[in-house]
């Protein structure tokens, strides 16, 4: 691949919703090319829930079983990390980590979110089995398991209310937090949610099992799994050269998410770019990730479809 390849398309990032898009837009028959870092969120779940027909699947053969389709229609798929992205004349031009570029005439932003966990010892070693954060993607697995709430994001009580669904051996640990209002702790009481206070210090493991939760003041008591609230980081360096600024969810002061906006169809403010997926609803499931991707990815060739019937429209008045 020269140093200026030119596509109709230019997807970066290659998880649910960049693949998504780009086997519509190839089955369009458009030239697409994904650049693909290789890190996708989900990579430490042990299966991918929710997905119909696809139940369980783990994430790296779900994303190679797409890789191969996305490329069986014509698509092309690079491995690297786009560093930079900006206009050039009339396209979007992407400055890849190796010093290469490619350009598109439009530009698809799917680079999705890094997860950035609690700071307790033990706990990443645990994340994305016995550490998590859905009840949807993993309350199946963990019904009627001693599970534990650590406070510390977004609406932390409603999400202890909503697990209470696949168990009744809850315990709300307040962690850093103040803890629950006299409110929430009446509902918390009403399901027979415990509620500890005081810090966490580590979760103790064995082997691959979560076994517990050590306080502060040494006490551990014993869980099954760890539902936590991860602060949610924009993975995109390349942003600033498309004239695009994040949003973010601040929470007691603290940025817990950032994300991009776009219109209903995936549009940013951006000229010819489009983004979807985790990117622009931090909370997104798998599905709901690809299925803005082939959201995005229909309105892309259509806008292309467009630009196309201009082109040739103007052609035809010049030449009479």
């Amino acid at each position: 691949m020269n140093a200026h390849t030119h596509h109709d398309v230019v997807i970066v990032g290659g998880g649910a919703a960049g693949l998504s898009a780009a086997l519509i837009l190839a089955r369009a028959r458009r030239s697409v090319l994904v650049i693909d870092a290789g890190a996708p969120g989900n990579a430490a779940a042990e299966g991918v829930h929710g997905c119909l027909g696809n139940e369980g699947v783990p994430p790296h053969e779900l994303l190679a079983a797409g890789r191969a389709e996305v490329r069986g229609h014509g698509g092309r798929i690079r491995q690297g990390t786009a560093v930079g992205a900006h206009e050039h004349r009339d396209s979007l031009r992407v400055v890849l980590a190796d010093g290469t570029t490619v350009s598109g005439a439009r530009l698809l932003l799917a680079t999705g979110l890094a997860d950035e966990l609690p700071s307790i010892p033990g706990l990443a070693a645990q994340w994305g089995r016995r550490v998590i954060t859905c009840p949807h993607c993993h309350g199946w697995e963990l019904r009627d398991r001693a599970i534990g709430i650590l406070a510390g994001g977004l609406d932390d009580v409603e999400m202890a209310l909503v697990w209470r669904q696949w168990s009744a051996n809850l315990t709300y640990f307040t962690h850093v937090t103040p803890g629950p209002d006299p409110q929430e702790t009446r509902l918390l009481a009403a399901r027979d949610i415990t509620v500890v206070r005081g810090e966490v210090a580590a979760v103790q493991a064995d082997a691959d099992h979560l076994t517990g939760v050590r306080m502060a003041e040494g006490t551990v008591l014993p869980v099954d799994a760890l539902v936590v609230s991860t602060r949610s980081i924009l993975r995109s360096s390349i942003l600033t050269g498309l004239g695009l600024t994040p949003r973010h969810t601040v929470v007691d002061g603290r940025v817990v998410a950032g994300y991009l906006e776009t219109d209903a169809k995936g549009r940013t403010s951006s000229p010819n770019v489009w983004a979807a997926g985790n990117i622009t609803a931090p909370a997104a499931k798998f599905v709901e990730a690809a299925a803005a991707g082939v959201r995005a990815a229909i309105e892309i060739n259509r806008d292309l479809v467009h630009e196309d019937t201009r082109r040739v429209k103007n052609a035809a008045q010049d030449w009479l």
